[in-house]
């Protein structure tokens, strides 16, 4: 069985209740699976560096003593410039090669994230705001950089350092290094205490940061509305107050990650203290070297920075678990299934057209919620090149139905037939692959209209994109656009109408040349010159595949070869328009509603 995409494989998962300090670096060590190569070097380079920096007290003894006693100095200075150097030079090279593991890390978890935040199952975007998913991606897997890149390698090289440094104190002068370990044992059990709270600042500061993603693109993505209801300042108020959450969060654990990092200083600062007065008194009455007191003060300075990196790495790592478990939810959202389930694994006989329709349901039921059925038994067939319409009051269900066909979802009850096969007995991509969907609030991505229409097809000739433009009518757009097709069209079509974005949208479905069309209310944005233009353009798209309409407008409805009405999640009548007008009360309601919105004549009862 293989693992989540973008997830370390081997190994047990940590859970939140784990809050070890152990068990979250084994987990960031996981993390760093393909990689190993690269932080046995960089361990490797920075020890050796390291080892070289602990070498550098002992020559500074011997320059020490020797320039007491008159002797010459210049070689040991020459060696001690020498060890520095070196020592530089490979503490770069392991550094180099920690950040570069550190964004491949990054890399590998945000191409496991994208790929699958873009295969959820529809329900998990009911449940999930856009931008805190997309915060995941972002700053969650940025703090992991930071983590995986510095803290794993720091709390090894720092530890083993220190614990050469505190060898060799040991050997100049045992009294002062239990003088200065008494310290130092202090300020770890300070650290201790604060790893938890350190953790759950940052579980809370990242949770409020996801939000304010969320909100913020919520707001932008609705601009217009805010701004026409003049809600700018309630909207940036809540968006503040998300904000303050995030302020209160990292305060919190700036707070801690100080008064850890006091305690570390005072004890390295208070230890360096005690071996100056103690040891000077000492040199003073004669039971010590002056070399050997500026060596063991060397390595007391020196012991600073490994042990301040390992306590630091300690916190790092408790603040990456925060951002940790963030992305580790994200990776374990259900995606959509790419093959079939076991009990439709049978061979599949090629699809017949003709002989059955394009489309059909059979006594579906659905409810996004359990408690509340939306659809509660449709039924009806959409032919092959002919056009159906769908219609019923708000509510009724015709959305749904809509991301039912698209496989968004899957029916509680009944079934969705394609070609004459159930859809259960495909895959989403096989049952997709011979639809295309327009959609009422038509999406127009950030690029070129030419981007925008050969979304689908980007390898689509001059030639076929002509055909598409003229059957959606585009041709006066791309002649008004500077650019043409190469004109940018901003975010979410910002520079267009919206009957120009929805006529983008029937050309990028045109371009696929499905065999079942599926628009919602095609003509909702488009004038009365445009709407009886674009009612000609599908009865020619009709004559080469299925379509499927949901259409609220007479105008549109009355040229179906068949409609089907629906009302509380029920096909409760079909037929032609001038049969329906007889037989369904509800019809003539919906005829005559939108008769008297348009000013046309009176519906016949």
């Amino acid at each position: 069985m293989t693992g989540t995409p973008g997830r370390p494989s081997g190994g047990t998962d940590v859970t939140c209740a784990d809050r070890s300090t152990r068990a979250a670096v084994a987990t960031m060590y996981r993390l760093t699976a393909g990689h190993r190569g690269a932080i046995a070097v960089a361990t490797v380079l920075t020890l050796v560096g390291s080892g070289l920096g602990l070498a550098q007290p002992l020559v500074a003894r011997q320059v020490v003593d020797a320039t007491g006693r008159g002797h010459v100095i210049w070689p040991s200075l020459v060696l001690l410039g020498a060890l520095f150097l070196v020592e530089a030079a490979a503490g770069a090279g392991g550094r180099f090669l920690l950040e570069r593991m550190g964004e491949g890390v990054v890399r590998q978890l945000r191409h496991g994230l994208v790929g699958r935040l873009l295969r959820l199952e529809m329900r998990e975007y009911d449940r999930h705001r856009d931008g805190d998913l997309v915060s995941r991606v972002t700053a969650d897997t940025t703090l992991l950089r930071e983590v995986v890149s510095q803290a794993l390698v720091d709390m090894v090289t720092g530890s083993l350092v220190a614990a050469g440094a505190i060898v060799l104190m040991a050997w100049l002068d045992l009294l002062l290094l239990l003088l200065v370990a008494a310290t130092v044992a202090a300020a770890a059990v300070i650290v201790a205490s604060l790893l938890a709270g350190i953790r759950s600042a940052s579980e809370h500061m990242q949770n409020s940061v996801g939000a304010i993603a969320a909100d913020l693109e919520r707001a932008l993505g609705s601009l217009p509305m805010v701004r026409v209801h003049r809600a700018e300042e309630r909207e940036a108020a809540g968006i503040g107050t998300r904000v303050d959450a995030a302020y209160g969060a990292g305060v919190r654990t700036a707070k801690l990650a100080s008064v850890m990092s006091s305690a570390v200083e005072l004890a390295v600062q208070g230890s360096f203290l005690i071996v100056l007065v103690v040891g000077g008194l000492r040199v003073s009455g004669h039971s010590g070297s002056l070399g050997d007191l500026v060596a063991f003060l060397l390595y007391a300075s020196y012991l600073v920075l490994p042990l301040s990196s390992v306590f630091h790495a300690v916190g790092l790592v408790q603040r990456g678990m925060g951002a940790y478990q963030r992305i580790d939810e994200a990776l374990r959202l259900p995606v959509e299934p790419t093959g079939l389930p076991a009990s439709a694994r049978r061979p599949a006989g090629p699809p017949v057209t003709g002989e059955h329709p394009a489309l059909a349901l059979h006594d579906v039921h659905f409810a996004y919620d359990p408690r509340r059925p939306v659809l509660r038994g449709v039924t009806f067939a959409v032919p092959h090149r002919r056009f159906v319409a769908l219609v019923g009051p708000s509510g009724a269900g015709k959305s749904t139905v809509f991301a039912l066909v698209a496989r968004f979802y899957e029916p509680d009850a009944g079934a969705v037939v394609f070609d004459g096969r159930p859809a259960a007995e495909l895959t989403r991509a096989a049952c997709r692959g011979g639809i295309a969907v327009v959609h009422q609030n038509s999406h127009v991505v950030h690029g070129t209209l030419r981007d925008n229409i050969a979304y689908a097809v980007p390898e689509a000739t001059e030639e076929e994109l002509r055909r598409v433009i003229e059957l959606a009518r585009l041709e006066e757009v791309v002649d008004r656009l500077p650019g043409g097709l190469s004109a940018v069209v901003g975010e979410r079509g910002s520079t267009l109408s919206g009957g120009e974005r929805q006529r983008i949208a029937l050309a990028r479905a045109l371009l696929v040349r499905p065999s079942l069309l599926l628009l919602d209310e095609p003509t909702s944005h488009l004038d009365s010159i445009n709407e009886s233009a674009l009612t000609t353009v599908l009865k020619d798209v009709a004559q080469e595949c299925a379509l499927l309409v949901i259409a609220h407008r007479l105008s549109t409805v009355q040229h179906a070869d068949r409609i089907v009405v629906m009302r509380d999640g029920r096909t409760v009548a079909a037929g032609c328009h001038e049969e329906l007008l007889t037989r369904s009360a509800l019809y003539r309601e919906l005829a005559a509603s939108q008769m008297l919105r348009s000013g046309g004549d009176a519906v016949p009862g």
